[in-house]
């Protein structure tokens, strides 16, 4: 999948992973599987003692193939349909992981 075949708020959460470079994106919104980036959410840059701390290469171009940590983060989107991305943790420009909240279910059945 190609940067440009995403919607424009994916392009954009990606753009803005690639300028974190390392940190997070706190209490992200998800709405119909996708990202809630207007306004921003919190972000949180680490800075890394010694360390490139600036935006990734990629960051200036308009596309490019999309790396398999961009294609799963989309893809859990997807499924989480509505709700709330509590921390997505950023490393060398790539979602690496994130923290979910999720409904609690009945586990009676």
């Amino acid at each position: 999948m190609d940067k440009r075949r995403v919607s424009r708020a994916a392009r954009r959460l990606i753009e803005q992973c690639q300028r974190i470079n390392f940190g997070r994106i706190e209490y992200l919104p998800i709405r119909n599987g996708d990202p809630v980036v207007d306004p921003l959410p919190r972000i949180v840059r680490e800075v890394r003692l010694p360390g490139d701390n600036g935006p990734r290469p990629e960051a200036v171009l308009g596309d490019f193939a999309l790396k398999r940590q961009v294609e799963d983060m989309l893809a859990e989107f997807a499924r989480i349909g509505d709700g709330v991305v509590e921390v997505l943790i950023v490393k060398h420009g790539l979602p690496f992981s994130m923290h979910v909240v999720e409904p609690p279910s009945d586990s009676r059945h």
